[in-house]
């Protein structure tokens, strides 16, 4: 398996991956109030996304910690398509729903669950764009389809939406089309493998170049304690809205300004060949007596291929300001890895690669 995972890597770094990406949960959303109703249940704003927009928002629980996330696509002034986390798609659509009918019934809003309806192919990598202009009339050219924007066309003959999003932070379009139509496209797209290097590539690869670019899954680098500002994503919270939204009470707690809580942060272990263990418990004073003072947890940990070595994100108590320093990782069998602290975005992090 770690042969397969790098080799699709470099395939992604290098060439041009395919993931089968239609598990993401889909979410119809229609009505007037349709905008005032994302701007209630995201932390950040959406009064002014234009048609054919994308935008990434985070989504709290009303004690402000961070229980989804996904971009969300304007298809029409009163017309929204919002993406959730696989596993999240049920529950958000429940939430949803809840708080309209219990709070909100003077919106009108409807919400339908699409999931099933399109069939994702995310096609990812420096040659996804001479790929894809094989087979469609859109114009994919970097002036006319900017990153997180949206277009549809006719992609292998049939009709398509087609996403501008990436998260593996390389030159991405997720191609959206009518289900029973995927194979047909998946074919068309493997029509053109040999002069591209199109590559097939997997979840565990994906959890690789996303988290080589810092980007999270809810669940895994969050445990339902964690703020958007924990993250280190103040920029995706409009403190300044005029209105209430769900978390933003919660958000001006003592308790969610402390300076120590847990943030999110990047590891590098001092021996590039360690791998660390998710889970792993992280203290400043690997010397201290038993029971030891435990300063916050590995997320996600992977060998990367691209950076020759392993890596994590952890989150680690007064994080943000500990750049540079050293942490470590008593195991059950008496080794004690050690690490740097760094910034979790490990690769392109002026995102150049997605901009191209």
């Amino acid at each position: 398996m770690h042969e397969a995972v790098a080799r699709e890597c470099s395939a992604v770094r290098e060439r041009v991956g395919i993931l089968d990406a239609s598990t993401l949960g889909k979410i119809d959303i229609q009505g007037k109030d349709a905008r005032e109703f994302l701007a209630r249940v995201y932390t950040n704003k959406w009064a002014q996304l234009g048609i054919n927009k994308c935008r990434y928002g985070l989504m709290c629980k009303d004690d402000g910690m961070v229980m989804d996330d996904g971009v969300t696509t304007c298809l029409g002034d009163n017309h929204f398509l919002m993406t959730t986390t696989t596993g999240g798609a049920a529950g958000i659509l429940e939430w949803l729903e809840l708080w309209h009918q219990t709070e909100w019934p003077e919106l009108e809003v409807y919400f339908n669950s699409v999931t099933d309806h399109w069939a994702t192919m995310t096609i990812t990598g420096p040659s996804a764009r001479d790929l894809l202009s094989e087979i469609t009339d859109i114009d994919l050219s970097k002036e006319s389809f900017k990153f997180m924007e949206c277009r549809e066309g006719m992609v292998a003959d049939v009709p398509a939406r087609v996403y501008r999003i990436s998260f593996t932070g390389e030159l991405t379009y997720e191609i959206n089309v009518q289900a029973n139509y995927a194979m047909h496209v998946w074919k068309a797209l493997f029509e053109h493998e040999e002069t591209y290097g199109l590559t097939p590539y997997g979840t565990e690869t994906m959890h690789v170049l996303r988290a080589e670019k810092g980007f999270i899954i809810v669940g895994q680098d969050t445990d339902g304690s964690v703020t958007p500002e924990d993250l280190g994503m103040q920029w995706c919270v409009g403190y300044d809205k005029p209105f209430s939204w769900i978390g933003k009470r919660a958000l001006s707690r003592p308790d969610t300004r402390r300076k120590d809580r847990k943030q999110l942060v990047g590891l590098l272990p001092t021996d590039p060949k360690v791998v660390l263990e998710e889970g792993a418990q992280i203290v400043f004073d690997p010397k201290q007596q038993v029971p030891m003072k435990m300063k916050g947890h590995v997320t996600s940990s992977y060998y990367s291929p691209t950076l020759g070595q392993g890596f994590a994100l952890a989150l680690v108590m007064g994080g943000a300001e500990r750049m540079g320093e050293k942490v470590y990782m008593p195991m059950a069998d008496g080794t004690v890895h050690e690490a740097e602290i760094v910034s979790p975005i490990f690769l392109d992090p002026k995102g150049e690669r997605q901009n191209v």
